[in-house]
């Protein structure tokens, strides 16, 4: 006993060496992405490809990585009166969430792309997002909502001509000032409310005309607002006319504080960095934007870009976690061997890759159809058909597969993952928030069913899609009929099977006409085919998995 106090003293037993434990990840290269890569160029925007590769530098980072896990530990907090009791609203934020911002402005993650004349702008807008969200996600709920903030804008020129030069600004300009005083904007969004969620037609507030032609004033509560330190917001009202779309400034013309009380915070499971709040109007200065009457037709441009990052997002964080796990078993050992040079563990992985790989090529396909609506480069109407179903398809299934995606990645951790500083337990509460905002999945689902029945030629525009592929293999060629048959016999009851169907099948075919026939194959084989469990890390035993791994993980280090 003696001998070994005296051992363990001159350090022949040093029992805090750490072995078996990875290095950090960061710096790592966040756009080392091959799937990323290719789809920006596909969609037409390769002339942004050295932006987004320093961006991606730049998210893996150690500061930046830094900077989103302080955004997330240091919540904002709600400050409702100034130190002599009077109203003020506002909501502080940690320095990190600043920083996180003033990035993701100046890189045009916001509305720049609105004022940019060149094809491919907001694909390279979204290739951006994929690569800075590796920094964390609650940020990207601003700049979201300010880029999806200008096509609603525009149905009102002459506000329009005001606001939107600011909101496309490249420069973060925060505290609330009169908003054309500040060198940049941004915008939130205000629809539901407690009595209804995504039923925006039950909203109870109201507006009223005042005698200046256009200004309302408003009256009510509304139940999710987020981002409430934004400029200016579009909410939803019902007017004599009916339900209306309105502009909400926080700051006056005059320099006034328009009436914008903040109720409360959400304390909410994930997206934490980000303030969620319940702001209450009364006599709250607005301006109308498109027709009385026709609010949700008005708005409607501002909920499909807000879906499309939707997707992006949860791409992200597919992308994001897989990174992470596959870092981990690089430098982890088990049982005598590194834990990625084990067949089971290699399988989880490879499957992992092939859903986001699936996710990130969905989503430059949908960014790349929004560019050509957008800019008017869809003569015949079939990209804006396209777009219209496809987005809700994507926003559907892509946000559905985050949650069970990140659990399993951060599996792949073991107990590591489940310890805060790991960061896998703030991935994991993010993912069930992108298949809720915008519509939880049932709202998406029937909107499909709406689609396909109200606005002609959404059909035709997904099978000239999926026809595109015929041919190149078997299994996609039996899904597409099989998809016909269902829609000619689907009901309401049926419509997440449905849309489950179309997703799948969508994605099946832009891989087997754009990724190696290794990821191509076995991701027609088990989502389509059958050839599957019911938990990630079911590949057969035809898979590729060497093929898929070589493609999806970064170099290593």
């Amino acid at each position: 006993m003696v001998s070994i106090l005296a051992q363990e003293q001159s350090g022949q037993y040093a029992t805090h060496d750490v072995t078996n434990q990875p290095p950090p990840l960061a710096p790592y290269d966040a756009a080392q992405d091959t799937a990323l890569l290719e789809g920006l160029r596909r969609e037409g925007a390769g002339w942004a490809e050295e932006d987004v590769r320093r961006l991606g530098l730049r998210a893996g980072s150690v500061q930046a990585q830094e900077w989103g896990e302080e955004a997330n530990r240091h919540e904002p907090e709600l400050r409702t009166h100034d130190r002599y009791g009077h109203r003020v609203d506002e909501v502080e934020f940690h320095p990190s969430w600043h920083h996180l911002m003033r990035v993701a402005v100046a890189e045009g993650l916001a509305a720049a792309p609105w004022a940019d004349e060149r094809p491919g702008a907001h694909v390279a807008r979204t290739a951006g997002g994929m690569v800075w969200g590796h920094t964390e996600a609650g940020h990207g709920c601003p700049t979201s909502m300010t880029y999806a903030a200008v096509p609603v804008l525009r149905r009102q020129p002459e506000l329009a001509k005001v606001y939107e030069p600011l909101l496309t600004s490249r420069e973060y300009d925060p505290g609330l000032r009169v908003p054309t005083e500040k060198r940049g904007l941004l915008a939130g969004m205000g629809m539901t409310e407690k009595q209804g969620g995504s039923d925006v037609r039950t909203n109870t507030t109201t507006a009223w005309p005042t005698a200046e032609p256009g200004v309302y004033t408003l009256r009510g509560h509304k139940w999710f607002t987020s981002a409430p330190m934004c400029d200016v917001f579009l909410v939803l009202a019902q007017a004599p006319g009916g339900l209306s779309c309105f502009l909400v400034p926080r700051v006056l013309p005059d320099g006034s504080r328009n009436t914008f009380r903040i109720q409360r915070l959400k304390d909410k499971l994930g997206n934490r960095s980000n303030a969620s709040s319940e702001p209450e109007f009364d006599g709250t200065v607005a301006w109308l934007v498109g027709p009385e009457g026709r609010g949700v037709k008005t708005i409607i441009e501002m909920v499909n870009c807000t879906r499309l990052d939707c997707v992006m997002s949860s791409a992200v964080l597919m992308r994001k976690t897989l990174v992470e796990a596959g870092h981990h078993v690089r430098h982890r050992s088990a049982f005598g061997a590194r834990l990625v040079d084990q067949p089971l563990m290699r399988n989880v992985l490879a499957d992992l890759a092939l859903e986001s790989e699936a996710a990130t090529t969905l989503t430059l396909r949908l960014a790349g159809a929004a560019d050509r609506v957008v800019r008017g480069d869809d003569a015949d109407g079939t990209e804006t058909a396209f777009r219209r179903i496809a987005t809700a398809v994507g926003k559907y299934w892509v946000t559905k597969r985050g949650p069970a995606f990140t659990a399993e990645a951060l599996e792949c951790l073991g107990g590591n993952g489940y310890v805060e500083d790991s960061g896998m337990p703030r991935h994991y509460r993010e993912a069930p928030l992108l298949s809720i905002w915008e519509g939880s999945g049932n709202v998406n689902a029937l909107d499909v069913l709406r689609a396909l029945s109200r606005e002609q030629g959404t059909a035709d525009a997904l099978f000239a899609e999926l026809n595109s592929a015929r041919g190149a293999d078997a299994r996609l060629d039996a899904a597409v009929v099989r998809l016909k048959d269902m829609l000619a016999s689907g009901s309401e009851a049926g419509a997440r099977r449905l849309v489950e169907q179309m997703a799948l099948a969508l994605q099946a075919s832009l891989l087997v006409r754009h990724a190696p026939a290794a990821v191509a194959d076995a991701f027609c084989a088990t989502r389509l085919g059958g050839d599957w469990g019911h938990a990630f890390g079911t590949l057969p035993d035809s898979a590729d998995v060497d093929g898929i791994l070589e493609r999806a993980l970064p170099a290593q280090g």
